[in-house]
């Protein structure tokens, strides 16, 4: 693949790069007397020098004969250098902030690359919103490669979203600069049953030699891990077992553990290597969602390696699984993820290989971040009218909007048995089960003693007028509401409480500010995080938008909810590629089965 991401090709530079190297032309940087953190062979080499000009890396050893009168020297004395980290799958969205601001969040944290899958803005805006999050990211040296989204809507004929994907669009986007694959394939059904919708996206993915992104998650080791691998899938985030991860390694596929903000997957899916040690170059670790309180209080991809050494991974080892093996996963090693020559020049710097903590970051080359802050401008790009016209419900909320009415037959005041989805705290799976609820004047009530509340999801994009109804387990609530047009993936306004007069209350709250998340109790605003951009993102500094979700998440406390990250927990609750049950703006669906399923039961 050809690498777009660095200030230079290197077929514009091999001439240069080999007179530094001689030393007939002398380096624009060079580092020296480091410990290299040396990702191809797992050692530390002592007493490292590197010489870089043209944004990539010269030579790798003794560079004395590189330095010349213009050439920047920084002396190491003694830190640990390694390749810059790589995030192989993230969603920038999740993090609420543009693609400028989550690079001032992350590079100072030793982050230099990203392979972003930008299907939630494209859920909501289509692949004019892919190309809008391609171009802000050109505002920062932060390396955005983007995966064409796949799957909008997640799962065809069971949500409305604002666009759709199938093989014409995914066919040109790969033409597009800044793609380098295709988005998690979460239709993994279709994909199975060999439809030829979900497969003419993955053929026009392969003939564009692009690498193809999965999202597997079921417990099938077996015929469909298979099938998937077989379709071509390079690689997968969605393992919540370790032998999940032990299989799709054996079968040849990139392992990527996750640990986000909510989702705290890695620390059991790892033992599928610590226990087994077992060759491990098709593992990595990735953060999938970050909300900007984590990345400004622990961190990035720094913060999953010390999490990673904690639970008893090597530490170079866990630096190999952010560097060289994403880099090979999405066939750019060639260009990136090690510090040898002619690659680009991604470097991080840090004192101590068991805790790390980020002192410099380097990018093709330039000193970009110092202890912690950007040494560098990012400008600010302009964001296109259609993204921030997001807020299409069609509909006036009141109320009454959220009344579900008892099935026929129901004494006016007596009880129905409803499906409820239960969430898992830090895990992406849901329960289906089954509360015996009140009625009263012949509507169905939320009861806080079972932790059971309502739910609604408006379909919120072409004024449809179409809504999903249901019952929530799990978060705690004793009062208030909660709503928030982050909802995955069709991101359409999600609305839970207790009673009518508070979720409607937070429902137009959310209308009234072009989108983002809410929480109300007893007919006040207690939390508002405004995201305007598609109803998804803040164009304010990452610090703003942490202190405002770190409101947020008081007001949920306030009201009863105490587990982590819960907005992310409440907006994959649409989602309905995941199990076992999930309400999008059609209904509950039962996704063992991909069918929709009865709210009450006789």
């Amino acid at each position: 693949m050809l690498n777009k991401f660095c200030k230079k090709p290197l077929y514009e530079v091999t001439r240069t790069m080999a007179k530094v190297a001689m030393g007939v032309e002398k380096a624009d940087l060079v580092i020296r007397n480091a410990k290299l953190v040396n990702v191809c062979t797992a050692e530390i080499q002592e007493g490292i020098d590197v010489a870089i000009t043209q944004g990539r890396i010269a030579l790798v050893g003794d560079a004395a004969h590189c330095i010349g009168e213009n050439t920047k020297v920084i002396e190491a004395d003694g830190q640990y250098i390694a390749p810059g980290f790589m995030d192989a799958h993230i969603h920038v969205e999740s993090a609420m902030l543009t693609c400028g601001e989550y690079a001032r969040a992350v590079v100072p944290h030793g982050t230099t690359g990203i392979f972003m899958d930008p299907h939630e803005i494209c859920n909501v805006c289509g692949p004019e919103g892919v190309k809008y999050m391609i171009e802000d990211a050109k505002n920062a040296p932060l390396k955005c490669m983007a995966n064409a989204p796949s799957c909008v809507p997640a799962v065809a004929g069971f949500e409305d979203t604002g666009s759709a994907i199938g093989p014409n669009e995914i066919r040109e986007m790969m033409t597009w600069d800044g793609i380098v694959g295709l988005g998690e394939m979460m239709s993994f059904p279709n994909v199975l049953s060999a439809e030829e919708n979900i497969h003419g996206e993955l053929a026009e993915t392969l003939k564009a030699d692009q690498v193809i992104t999965g999202h597997f998650s079921i417990p099938d080791t077996d015929r469909g891990l298979n099938a998937y691998i077989a379709s071509g899938v390079r690689c997968c985030h969605e393992s919540t077992r370790a032998v999940d991860v032990l299989e799709k390694m054996r079968h040849g596929m990139y392992a990527l553990m996750r640990y986000g903000s909510a989702w705290h997957d890695m620390p059991v899916i790892i033992k599928a290597i610590l226990d087994n040690k077992v060759e491990d170059r098709f593992a990595c670790m990735i953060s999938d969602d970050t909300h900007p309180d984590t990345l400004v209080q622990d961190g990035h991809m720094d913060h999953i390696i010390r999490c990673a050494v904690k639970e008893g991974l090597d530490p170079i080892k866990a630096i190999q699984y952010v560097t060289i093996n994403p880099a090979t996963c999405f066939r750019l090693d060639h260009e990136m993820g090690s510090i040898t020559p002619g690659k680009c020049a991604d470097i991080v710097f840090f004192d101590d290989l068991n805790d790390i903590r980020i002192t410099r970051t380097i990018i093709d080359g330039d000193v970009v971040a110092e202890n912690g802050k950007m040494t560098v401008e990012i400008g600010k790009g302009e964001v296109p009218a259609f993204v921030r016209d997001s807020m299409h419900v069609g509909k006036t909320i009141t109320p009454e909007s959220f009344q579900i009415a008892a099935p026929e037959g129901t004494a006016p005041d007596g009880t129905v048995k409803a499906r409820a989805i239960e969430i898992i705290p830090n895990r992406v799976g849901s329960y289906e089960r089954f509360v015996d609820l009140k009625v009263k004047n012949g509507f169905v009530e939320a009861d806080t003693a079972q932790d059971v509340m309502k739910m609604v999801v408006f379909e919120r994009h072409h004024e449809t007028g179409t809504k999903g109804m249901g019952f929530v387990k799990g978060f705690g609530f004793k009062k208030g509401a909660m709503a928030q047009t982050v909802a995955h993936d069709a991101h359409n306004l999600l609305v839970a409480g207790t009673n009518d007069e508070d979720m409607a209350l937070a429902a137009n709250t959310l209308i009234e500010c072009g989108g983002g998340m809410c929480a109300v109790a007893d007919g006040k605003v207690l939390a508002l995080v405004p995201l305007p951009i598609a109803g998804l993102m803040s164009e304010r500094p990452v610090e703003e938008v942490a202190e405002l979700v770190s409101k947020l998440d008081a007001a949920w406390a306030e009201m009863g909810c105490v587990i982590n990250s819960p907005y992310m927990t409440m907006a994959i609750i649409p989602l309905a590629c995941l199990p076992e049950l999930r309400l999008t703006n059609r209904g509950l669906v039962d996704c063992r089965t991909f069918q929709f399923a009865d709210l009450f039961v006789k």
